[in-house]
């Protein structure tokens, strides 16, 4: 689903551009970085004078200038961003995180900060990583309402911008971090689990980001992302199960109890998981028969992730995260940190009721 808005078009074409990154040691954002290498882009990653020197080599490695920057600094993004074509900002606290990292701070002021700063340095150009809008009927919380933000003060901007909306990103809602554990055939179901998603994966959102730097479909839209199959929850585990030849074992986490976490939750990041998970059975399907005819790009689907994870469990005994051609370490160790963050935040909530799963 594709949304397009008249507006003033970029100064100058970004075939040749400079593209710097936000987020760059992110999840999504080194995935993003290294697309944009193999397009053979001049990339550049912002990161922290904090950030992991392991994963700024990664950078490095890549072909990508790391250049210092902080989001809640706004002049130090606005020295960041000269002479920069297009930024990609993918960054958000809710997946890795350092101390002083919130909603509040990087996904609300941080993205604001990002907009007036691209905007006072000339760039021509700015695509954000949102999501979808959810339904009406389902409880507002922090991270929602931080993108809606940032998305409106990026339409009010000098420059071009497209807004990406991609729905569930399939390894982290189905991985071990929320309670899908096919290593060890057991998933935690929250709510019904039977509503349809067209989960998407990380490495596909990053080709879409790459891709709309160079495509004139990707000007001034907001752009809705899925994946190729429509499935639940319950559906995801099926593959799963045929996969690896064994039953899981599903604990439920009913809507009583999500309802009474995101009221409880003591924090933003805490109200904001609740949210997402009372969404995994209220939002709609993405239909993406009109983008892949502006972006021919090939959709990673349920059961070729299945795949690729059952044979990666089996060989090495534990959750390996894949994008591309090979295993990313910094991810898988992202990933980890953010499951032992949610299992500790969100105890509360499960108190589920176990059963093995018949199809």
């Amino acid at each position: 689903m594709v949304s397009t808005q008249n507006k003033r078009m970029a100064r100058k074409s970004t075939k040749n551009s400079t593209v710097l990154v936000v987020g760059a040691t992110g999840v999504l954002g080194m995935e993003v970085c290294r697309q944009l290498a193999a397009a053979g882009k001049r990339v550049k990653g912002l990161v922290r004078t904090s950030s992991q020197e392991e994963k700024v080599n990664g950078l490095h490695k890549l072909g990508v200038e790391a250049v210092t920057g902080d989001m809640k600094d706004p002049q130090s993004l606005y020295r960041a961003f000269q002479n920069v074509d297009a930024i990609i900002s993918t960054a958000t606290s809710t997946i890795s995180h350092q101390e002083g990292d919130s909603i509040e701070t990087v996904d609300v002021t941080g993205q604001l900060n990002v907009a007036e700063a691209a905007s006072a340095a000339g760039a021509q150009h700015a695509v954000f990583i949102s999501f979808p809008p959810f339904p009406p009927m389902t409880p507002g919380f922090p991270l929602r309402s931080a993108k809606r933000a940032v998305e409106s003060r990026l339409r009010s901007k000098n420059f071009a911008y497209t807004i990406l909306q991609p729905t569930y990103f399939m390894e982290i809602w189905l991985g071990p971090a929320l309670g899908f554990d096919y290593a060890r055939a057991k998933a935690v179901i929250y709510g019904e689990g039977k509503n349809k998603i067209s989960w998407i994966a990380i490495k596909d959102v990053a080709s879409f980001a790459v891709a709309s730097i160079d495509n004139p479909a990707a000007q001034n839209a907001v752009i809705q992302l899925g994946g190729p199959d429509d499935l639940s929850v319950l559906d995801a585990v099926g593959i799963f199960e045929q996969g690896s030849g064994q039953t899981f074992e599903l604990q439920n986490v009913p809507d009583e109890a999500l309802l009474a976490q995101i009221a409880a939750a003591p924090d933003s990041l805490g109200k904001t998981f609740s949210g997402l998970m009372i969404g995994l059975n209220a939002v709609g399907t993405i239909d993406m028969k009109e983008t892949l005819r502006n972006f021919p790009i090939q959709l990673t689907s349920v059961r070729e992730y299945a795949r690729q994870m059952i044979v990666h469990s089996v060989s090495e005994g534990q959750h390996n995260f894949i994008l591309g051609a090979g295993r990313v370490p910094e991810v898988d160790e992202a990933i980890e940190q953010m499951g032992q963050w949610l299992r500790s935040r969100l105890s509360s909530v499960k108190e589920p009721t176990s059963k093995a799963h018949s199809a």
